[in-house]
């Protein structure tokens, strides 16, 4: 096995390959984060367990405001699909003028086809074994559900499929095997996101991954996708672990990064890399200067 530094230098190698040499400083300041249940959510997943969902504005008691764009979220029905059609009314009101990432789980095709013309862009989050998606979501599902969910999606509209390094309590073992599947069914971008241990929830007591073994995966991902656009989101764990994260993330030849650290800030000028700023969602697509 190749030692980091090794892999960090092939990975690094592939990016000044496919990319020109600038990097996205993502600050999704301008991105209106908007729940279409409120805090509701009938899963009560183990990483989140609904905690997230409180930081974002409820659909029917929000109006626009100077947002560019939205995110359109909200919690899961117990078959793991977002309630998409709730609330049109209020999702158009808020579509003049803005683009829309949209969260939908386990959609279903009639379902896409009613949102499309509403859509710009859609994050899926990816799982990659069954073991997982039983444990973090409490789904008798399999793997092949978010094949076919991912397949589906990709004929109506433009997706950005998540990958969570150690989403089972920070225990690594799904990653591989989704990026594998996601070579075969295909990648424009993808997110990579790394467990962060939340109070409230079921894995508040775990510890997220070892850093380095999540560089190594975020190394290995630029070596399996070369030409896709691969960019480090915002969950992820903050202090230490953070600053040295980001910092590998710039070495393994990742294309942007939500909330910069200092760190990364740094290796992207050792490296002369050009940094440029996004005020919205790293899903949405961005015109270069």
């Amino acid at each position: 096995m190749d030692t980091l530094a090794d892999l960090l230098a092939k990975a690094w190698k592939v990016r000044r390959a496919s990319f020109p040499d600038e990097i996205i400083w993502s600050l999704p300041l301008d991105t209106a984060v908007l729940s279409l249940t409120g805090e509701d959510c009938a899963l009560d997943c183990a990483h989140c367990g609904g905690v997230y969902l409180r930081s974002m504005r409820p659909i029917w008691d929000s109006e626009p405001d100077g947002s560019t764009s939205c995110l359109v979220s909200g919690g899961c029905d117990p078959q793991g699909r977002v309630p998409v059609l709730v609330h049109l009314d209020r999702v158009r009101a808020w579509r003049a003028g803005r683009r829309m990432n949209w969260h939908v789980g386990l959609i279903s095709e009639a379902e896409i086809t009613e949102i499309a013309g509403l859509v710009d862009v859609i994050s899926f989050d990816f799982v990659g074994d069954d073991r997982t998606i039983r444990e973090v979501y409490g789904l008798d599902r399999t793997v092949e559900d978010w094949v076919q969910a991912y397949r589906l999606l990709r004929r109506h509209a433009r997706v950005v499929p998540h990958v969570t390094i150690g989403l089972r309590g920070g225990s690594l073992g799904h990653e591989r095997s989704a990026f594998d599947r996601l070579e075969e069914l295909g990648v424009d971008a993808l997110v990579l996101l790394v467990f962060v241990p939340t109070p409230g929830t079921r894995y508040a007591g775990c510890e997220p991954p070892p850093v380095d073994a999540a560089v190594r995966l975020i190394a290995e991902a630029r070596l399996r996708f070369p030409a896709s656009r691969l960019i480090l989101g915002c969950m992820r764990p903050r202090g230490p672990y953070r600053s040295r994260l980001d910092e590998l993330a710039v070495r393994a030849g990742i294309n942007g990064i939500v909330s910069p650290s200092r760190t990364a800030r740094q290796a992207a000028e050792e490296r002369s890399l050009a940094p440029w700023a996004q005020r919205e969602c790293c899903a949405f697509e961005s015109p270069r200067r």
